[in-house]
C-alpha cells in the first residue's frame, strides 16, 4: 500500500524537520561543551597538584558559574544585538584566555571563572539561535539534539579529562614537551593546549554558521536601565504559567546536576575505590542515560505534553538513595545511567516548553539570560551547601540521600500546585 500525499503530510506534521543549518550549531556546541567539561577535570587535577584540600573542588563550578548570575542582566541584550554566531565565536575566545591564565598560574578558580565569562554569554546567544532557526512544533525535538549534544560533550569530556590526567597521558611526548616550557601548570600544561585546540576549533565552527538576520536591540545601555528590564523580564517569567512551572523545574534540575556531578566523584573515590581519572568515567555513565531520555523525551512528547516530564523528576529523586548503597562499579553504571535517563526525559520538554514560553513573552536572547540566571543562581547555591558538607565532613551517603529526598519532594509539588492551577 502507497501512501497518499495527505499520509505524507501527517507524517511530516507528526515528525517536524529540524532546521537547515541545525547540524552546524550542534557541532559547534559539542566541540566547546567538550572542552569545558573536560577543562573542570583537569582542574580539579591542577588543585590537587597544588596542594588544596578536596572541599575547593566543587569551588571551581562556583567560580565557573558565577558570571552566569552577576552577567545575566547584560548577555541576554548582547545576544540579541549581534549575529548569535559570531557571539559564540568570540566567547569561545574569551575561554581560550582563561585556560592561557590557568596555564600561566592564575588560580583555578579564578580562570575558571573567565572561562565562565565566555560561557555565560555563549548560552543565550545559543538557545536563542534554536528559537530563532526552529518553528514551535520542532522546538521539543531541536532540543532533544542540543540536549543530546550537551551530554553526550559531558559524556566524553569526562573522558577526555580523564585521559588528560592519565599516568599514560601524562608521560606522553607532548605531555613532556609542554612541561618543557617550564609554566605552573607543570604536566597539566599540554592537557590544557589540547583544550585550546578544541575551542579553536568550536569558535570556527560558530563562525559558519547563517546570521537568521533577527536583532532586537535594547532602547536603553547603561547598567541600571538593563538591570531593571532584566528584573522585570524575570518576574514575567516566573508569573506565567507555563513559564513559571518550566522554570522552577529546570532550575532544581541543574541546580542538583551540577552537585551530582562532584558528589559521584566523591562517592566513586570512597565507596569504589576509583582514582580521578576512572571516577570521572562514571559521570560518563550518567551521560549515557541522558541521551536516551532526552532522546525519547524529543521522540515522543510534543510542546503540550512537556509537563509529563515532571513524573520522570519523582524517579530521579528517589534513585539517588539507591546510588548511595551501591558498592560495585558495574551496578554503579547502570543506576547512574538510569539517573541520567530520567533526568534527561524531565529536562527536555520542560526545557523546550520555557524556551517557547520565553521567546513569547519576552525574546530569544533575555528569556533565555533570564533562564540562566536562576538555575545558575541554584547551581551555586547547592555548590556552596554541597563544599560546607565537604568541609563538615558529612558522608557522601548522607549527601546523596539528602539530594534525592530534596529533589523528589520539590517536583512533587510542583506537580501539586500544576494540577490545582488547571482543575
Amino acid at each position: 500500500m502507497h501512501a497518499t500525499s495527505s499520509d505524507t503530510h501527517s507524517l511530516c506534521a507528526a515528525r517536524p524537520a529540524l532546521p537547515r543549518g541545525f547540524g552546524l550549531v550542534i557541532g559547534a556546541q559539542f566541540a566547546s561543551a567538550l572542552a569545558d567539561n573536560a577543562l573542570l577535570i583537569v582542574a580539579i587535577a591542577l588543585l590537587a597538584q597544588q596542594g588544596f584540600p578536596l572541599w575547593w573542588a566543587p569551588l571551581l563550578k562556583v567560580g565557573f558559574m558565577a558570571a552566569y548570575v552577576l552577567l545575566a542582566p547584560w548577555v541576554g541584550p548582547l545576544a540579541d544585538a549581534f549575529a548569535k554566531g559570531r557571539v559564540m565565536a568570540a566567547m569561545n575566545l574569551v575561554k581560550m584566555l582563561g585556560l592561557a591564565l590557568l596555564a600561566l598560574g592564575l588560580h583555578p578558580v579564578a580562570a575558571l571563572a573567565v572561562v565562565g565569562l565566555g560561557a555565560a554569554a555563549y548560552a543565550p546567544a545559543k538557545y536563542g539561535l534554536i528559537t530563532e532557526m526552529a518553528a514551535p512544533e520542532a522546538l521539543v525535538k531541536a532540543n532533544g539534539w542540543i540536549e543530546i549534544s550537551v551530554v553526550s560533550a559531558a559524556l566524553l569530556g569526562a573522558v577526555l579529562g580523564g585521559a588528560l590526567v592519565s599516568p599514560l597521558w601524562l608521560a606522553s611526548g607532548l605531555a613532556d614537551v609542554c612541561d618543557g616550557l617550564n609554566l605552573p601548570a607543570d604536566k597539566l600544561t599540554g592537557s590544557l593546549a589540547a583544550l585550546l585546540v578544541i575551542y579553536a576549533v568550536s569558535s570556527l565552527l560558530n563562525a559558519g554558521i547563517a546570521d537568521s538576520g533577527r536583532r532586537q536591540r535594547s532602547v536603553a545601555h547603561d547598567p541600571a536601565t538593563l538591570l531593571r528590564e532584566f528584573r522585570a523580564a524575570n518576574r514575567t517569567l516566573w508569573r506565567d504559567r507555563e513559564g513559571g512551572l518550566s522554570l522552577a523545574a529546570t532550575t532544581l534540575f541543574w541546580g542538583v546536576g551540577a552537585t551530582l556531578q562532584f558528589a559521584v566523584l566523591r562517592w566513586a573515590g570512597e565507596a569504589l575505590a576509583l582514582p580521578l581519572s576512572q571516577a570521572a568515567y562514571l559521570q560518563a555513565a550518567v551521560a549515557v542515560g541522558v541521551i536516551g531520555g532526552a532522546a525519547a523525551a524529543g521522540r515522543w512528547l510534543a510542546l503540550h505534553q512537556a509537563r509529563h516530564g515532571l513524573w520522570a523528576g519523582i524517579a530521579l529523586g528517589l534513585l539517588m538513595p539507591v546510588v548511595a548503597e551501591v558498592s560495585e562499579v558495574a551496578t554503579a553504571a547502570v543506576v547512574l545511567a538510569l539517573v541520567g535517563a530520567v533526568g534527561g526525559a524531565m529536562v527536555v520538554p520542560l526545557n523546550a516548553l520555557l524556551q517557547h514560553r520565553g521567546a513569547t513573552l519576552l525574546s530569544a536572547g533575555r528569556s533565555i539570560a533570564v533562564q540562566g540566571f536562576n538555575e545558575n543562581l541554584s547551581v551555586l547555591a547547592m555548590l556552596a551547601t554541597y563544599a560546607g558538607c565537604e568541609a563538615a565532613g558529612v558522608p557522601i551517603a548522607v549527601t546523596l540521600s539528602g539530594l534525592g529526598v530534596l529533589v523528589a519532594g520539590a517536583i512533587a509539588a510542583l506537580i501539586w500546585v500544576d494540577t490545582r492551577s488547571r482543575a
